[in-house]
């Protein structure tokens, strides 16, 4: 058990170290993703003996969504991008110029199959690793509000890009605000899927505005 334990620090460690290298100029924030996906799988296998994992199960989603309670959580993210976008375009319009950016090879009416299925893959991938993986060993060795913290941290800190100090601080301050949202839901559900829908609606959401923009 110990060496597994072991093991597991080992795993959130390379996480937590390609994260950072993004402020170095390496920007492989994105492979926090894969290995987190890839550690959830080793972890899954690893614990299935003693307490199987079911985070990823299909059956908890509608009795999870019968909790009218948990909506708002769910649909915050996509109440606090609302909210930033309405602040940007007051304060700091650039910020919008940097979100269009970073957005826009996503952006296709053509294409909006491939935009959806694209959207949804990454935020499930991305739950996958941050929320299904990390903050859940985290929360084993933590109580659950500094897990949440640490986790939104490096979670913002995985997304980090050159360019303009106030720009990209406002930027990483809403990934932290949502990740911690989206932290919420799961240790709410401990399901997967539930914090993956509200990640994808908040992201969706984003596209859905600047595609009119």
């Amino acid at each position: 058990m110990s060496e597994t334990k072991d093991f597991y620090l080992v795993a959130m460690s390379a996480m937590v170290i390609v994260s950072f290298a993004n402020f170095f100029g390496l920007t492989i924030g994105g492979i926090s993703v894969i290995l987190g996906i890839t550690f959830f799988i080793i972890s899954r296998v690893a614990d299935k003996t003693t307490s199987p994992d079911t985070s990823l199960s299909l059956k908890t989603i509608g009795p999870n969504f019968k909790n009218k309670s948990l909506w708002f959580w769910i649909f915050s993210p996509l109440l606090m991008n609302l909210f930033c976008i309405i602040l940007a375009t007051l304060f700091l319009p650039e910020f919008i110029e940097h979100l269009i950016g970073r957005t826009g090879t996503m952006i296709s009416l053509d294409t909006l199959f491939a935009l959806i299925l694209q959207l949804a893959i990454l935020a499930l991938g991305e739950e996958i690793a941050w929320r299904g993986f990390f903050q859940k060993q985290l929360s084993t060795r933590l109580p659950i509000l500094p897990a949440l913290i640490l986790t939104s941290f490096l979670f913002s800190i995985a997304h980090y890009t050159v360019g303009n100090f106030a720009v990209i601080s406002y930027d990483m301050f809403f990934i932290f605000i949502n990740s911690m949202l989206y932290g919420i839901v799961f240790h709410k559900t401990t399901n997967i899927w539930i914090s993956a829908i509200s990640h994808f609606t908040a992201n969706l959401f984003i596209i859905i505005i600047f595609s009119f923009m």
